[in-house]
């Protein structure tokens, strides 16, 4: 009736519908002083165990043409060993939910310059015949040298390479992240609703 990530994985959860059944499966998966993500098309409804501390809109995007990457011999795998410092770089540019183990999700790339982690991208969620393009940041000391673009091609070529189609999420008031991606061949699928629910009341 409704799932979520594990929860050192990521924070998005998901009520099968509507219906009562549904939604308090929702509520029974979110603990007292905890959080989750709930993304899609149609409007949310907030299970009455929970509250929306955040609303906004997003836009998913899903690549139309084939990408191409540029030369790659700076761009290094990501794994366990960088994940705090990719926890690090996403909490300090807020790409979207990022945990201890969202590297886990798919694979990730990343650059390093003087051996600072300065932009990283990967794979997030996966349904039949797609795969998410996420976690696309830059570090603010690195930002302007085209790192991100350079990433989010590189993760969505491989992704094409597979058979797959990349897609994307943005929020649909970062102007310059959604012009970034129509550039490199993406194109407005959808608007999202996007909320964040913890619990209303301790249980």
């Amino acid at each position: 009736m409704a799932k979520r990530y594990q929860r050192d994985v990521n924070l998005f959860a998901s009520a099968r519908d509507d219906s009562p059944a549904a939604l308090d499966a929702l509520a029974g998966l979110v603990e007292p002083g905890e959080h989750v993500y709930v993304l899609q098309v149609p409007e949310i409804a907030v299970p009455p165990a929970l509250r929306a501390t955040k609303t906004a809109l997003g836009v998913q995007m899903v690549a139309t043409r084939s990408i191409d990457a540029a030369p790659a011999e700076d761009i290094i795998t990501l794994g366990d060993a960088d994940a705090p410092e990719m926890l690090a770089l996403a909490q300090l540019t807020q790409p979207g939910p990022f945990l201890a183990r969202t590297h886990v999700m798919g694979r990730f790339r990343g650059i390093r310059i003087d051996g600072r982690l300065a932009a990283m991208a990967g794979e997030r969620m996966r349904m039949p015949g797609y795969t998410e393009v996420s976690g696309v940041c830059t570090h603010p000391d690195f930002r302007g040298r085209g790192l991100a673009r350079r990433l989010s091609a590189i993760v969505a070529t491989a992704i094409q390479a597979r058979g797959e189609t990349p897609f994307l999420h943005a929020w649909k008031d970062n102007h310059p992240a959604i012009a970034l991606y129509e550039k490199l061949g993406f194109r407005l699928r959808a608007e999202v609703n996007v909320a964040v629910l913890e619990r209303a009341h301790a249980r």
